[in-house]
């Protein structure tokens, strides 16, 4: 598994796209957080927005958690993206709190199974584990 970090639209995707060696055109390889079904994250070479699938199974009233034991036990060869979320105001909205929450979490266990870790900032992959 390879795990990308970072900002909002800091070209995460086009380096995963690279790391993944496929091109733009592969695009229907790759699941996205805020409108694919969870089985298509199981099943893509790359999941983007990984911290949107959190939050759609936090309103479903899911465990994300197990969603990340699934993957790590169907797609273990994954390339992953999240958002860095932490890093800001604390959000006033409860559940928007619990899902930053969810999603730093989230990105630790991920980071701990990742055989690669990258922080992306400004299209610049820095690995760091």
């Amino acid at each position: 598994m390879k795990l990308i970090i970072g900002g909002a639209w800091q070209g995460k995707l086009s380096y995963a796209l690279q790391l993944a060696d496929m091109e733009t055109d592969d695009i229907k390889q790759v699941a996205e957080g805020d409108s694919d079904p969870y089985q298509v994250a199981i099943e893509s070479r790359i999941i983007h927005n990984f911290h949107e699938y959190v939050k759609r199974l936090l309103r479903e009233e899911q465990d994300p958690e197990e969603f990340i034991r699934n993957i790590l036990e169907n797609n273990p060869e994954v390339i992953i993206t999240i958002n860095e979320l932490g890093c800001g105001i604390v959000p006033e909205d409860p559940f928007d709190r619990r899902f930053r929450e969810s999603a730093g979490r989230a990105a630790v266990k991920l980071a701990k199974h990742s055989g690669e870790v990258y922080r992306l900032v400004c299209g610049i992959p820095a690995r760091i584990k």
